[in-house]
């Protein structure tokens, strides 16, 4: 049977879920497009439901396009969106990647996206993050929601020896070896007083002259590659 009413209870489903309180409130999130879907079903999450275009043989529910695309939070619609359960380990492992203060969705989901690659552990998102469930995060990830472990903790609960990146002050890079956790705060604030208190050292990427600061995801990606390279990478489980 293909869904031919834009009062169907899975499409207003997915509407709801496009709002964080109704997300949290229900353990739920969307995901959206095919590579997406694939991402999923490769890291073992397979959706809850999956609502497909209709005549498109993606399996699923099919639905009327006109009323996918109604739903969809891409801007060229969808062929596909499935709803999925989220995913929270229950502790951080070593390495790790927390963050906190950091309110855009686009970067949560892109340090998330690069710790997967490079490093692997997880990513403990501390107070006033971005929800890495919602739709911007999710894309920015590229699917490493599904594969990469979240959990939410506070700073004094992620593995020690702890790194803070800091804008500017702190050591060079060539401390970062041995870190358990680095920590990472909002790019124009930078790290609250209480984590800047809880690491044990401060880190600064060397930027040229007159070069103020960099995005926190780039900042993130340079930090967690010399992680990386140093052989810190993988992580506990």
């Amino acid at each position: 049977m293909t869904i031919t009413s834009p009062h169907n209870e899975k499409l207003k489903l997915v509407h709801r879920l496009g709002r964080r309180r109704s997300r949290e409130r229900e353990g739920l999130f969307v995901g959206e497009g095919e590579d997406l879907l694939a991402a999923a079903r490769a890291a073992g999450a397979d959706p809850v439901e999956l609502l497909t275009a209709a005549g498109e043989g993606l399996g699923g529910t099919e639905v009327e396009p006109s009323l996918l695309a109604r739903v969809s939070t891409l801007g060229s619609g969808t062929r596909a969106i499935g709803i999925f359960r989220q995913r929270w380990a229950t502790s951080p492992v070593t390495p790790c990647v927390y963050l906190q203060g950091i309110s855009d969705p686009g970067n949560v989901g892109a340090i998330v996206r690069t710790a997967s690659a490079l490093i692997g552990g997880s990513v403990a998102l501390g107070p006033d993050c971005a929800d890495p469930f919602g739709p911007r995060a999710v894309r920015a990830s590229m699917g490493a929601v599904f594969a990469e472990p979240l959990v939410r903790a506070g700073v004094e609960e992620t593995p020690q020896p702890r790194v803070g990146l800091v804008a500017h002050g702190g050591d060079s890079l060539d401390r970062l070896e041995g870190a358990a956790t680095i920590c990472l705060g909002a790019e124009r604030e930078g790290l609250p007083g209480e984590v800047a208190d809880a690491c044990d050292i401060r880190v600064t990427i060397p930027l040229r002259k007159g070069a103020e600061s960099l995005n926190v995801a780039a900042a993130a990606a340079i930090a967690l590659h010399e992680i990386s390279s140093r052989g810190a990478g993988e992580g506990d489980g």
